[in-house]
C-alpha cells in the first residue's frame, strides 16, 4: 500500500477592519447620530406645540363652561409673574373666576382659582408679542390681572394676561387669539422673551377665540408670523 504523503495547507488568514475603516465608520455613525438627533428635536418640539394646542383648548373650554355653570365671570390667565421663573412664566395656565355673594348677589372683585392649572411643555412658550386682543387687525394687547388675596396661594400671586367669559359664556374679547411657540429662555437673561430656536424656526401654533368660545385654530405658520421670517424672539 501506498500512504498519502501529508497534505500542508496554508495557515488561514484572520480578516479584519484596518483602523483607517475603523475610523471611517465611527465617523459615519457620529454624522447620522447628528442629524437623527437634530431630527427628533424638531419633532419633539412640533409634538409639544400640537399637544399644548389641544391642552389650552380644553382649558378654555373648561372656563367658559364655569363660567355658565357659576353664572359669574371666568377666565383663562397666563402667567407673567416672574420672569426669572423657568417654569411658569409664559408657561402656566390658570383657571380662575369671581365668587357671587349667595344673599346680595354681588360679584366679588378679586377673582379665585378654580385648579392647579396646566404648564405648557419643555421649551413651549405662550407668546405676548404674537397673541393680540384683535387678531385679524392685528392690534391691541391683551389685558393684564393680578390675583392675590386670601383666595390665592402665594406661588399663583402676581401678574397674569387674561382671556375673559361673562356668565353667559360669552367671551369679552371676540376676535382675541392664543399664541404658543417652540423657544428658549436663558436664565439671567434680560430678555423675557422666548428666542427662536433655529430648527423650528416655524414651529408656532394656537387659534383665534369667538364670542361664543368656539375657537379657529391656525393651519399655518404664516396666519401667525405674518412678517415674522425675521423674528429672533417672540
Amino acid at each position: 500500500m501506498h500512504s498519502m504523503p501529508p497534505t500542508h495547507r496554508p495557515p488561514l488568514r484572520r480578516s479584519g477592519f484596518s483602523l483607517v475603516e475603523l475610523l471611517t465608520v465611527i465617523a459615519i455613525i457620529s454624522i447620522l447620530m447628528t442629524v437623527a438627533t437634530v431630527g427628533i428635536g424638531g419633532l419633539l418640539a412640533g409634538k409639544g406645540v400640537t399637544t399644548a394646542v389641544s391642552t389650552t383648548e380644553a382649558v378654555f373650554a373648561e372656563a367658559r363652561t364655569l363660567a355658565m355653570g357659576k353664572l359669574t365671570n371666568a377666565a383663562v390667565l397666563v402667567s407673567i409673574q416672574d420672569p426669572t421663573n423657568m417654569d411658569t412664566y409664559l408657561r402656566r395656565l390658570v383657571v380662575a373666576y369671581k365668587e357671587v355673594d349667595p344673599v346680595t348677589n354681588v360679584q366679588s372683585q378679586e377673582w379665585t382659582l378654580a385648579s392647579r392649572g396646566v404648564t405648557l411643555p419643555d421649551k413651549v412658550y405662550f407668546s405676548q408679542s404674537l397673541s393680540s386682543k384683535d387678531h385679524k387687525n392685528g392690534g391691541g394687547g391683551l389685558a393684564k390681572v393680578s390675583l392675590g388675596g386670601t383666595n390665592v396661594k402665594r406661588d399663583y400671586q402676581g401678574d397674569y394676561l387674561i382671556y375673559e367669559f361673562n356668565a353667559e359664556g360669552i367671551c369679552t374679547t371676540p376676535g382675541a387669539s392664543f399664541v404658543i411657540g417652540t423657544g428658549t429662555r436663558v436664565v439671567g437673561s434680560n430678555e423675557t422673551r422666548p428666542r427662536i430656536i433655529r430648527s423650528a424656526k416655524r414651529d408656532f401654533g394656537g387659534f383665534v377665540i369667538w364670542r361664543n368660545g368656539s375657537t379657529s385654530l391656525f393651519r399655518n405658520p404664516l396666519q401667525i408670523l405674518k412678517n415674522g421670517d425675521n423674528i429672533t424672539f417672540f
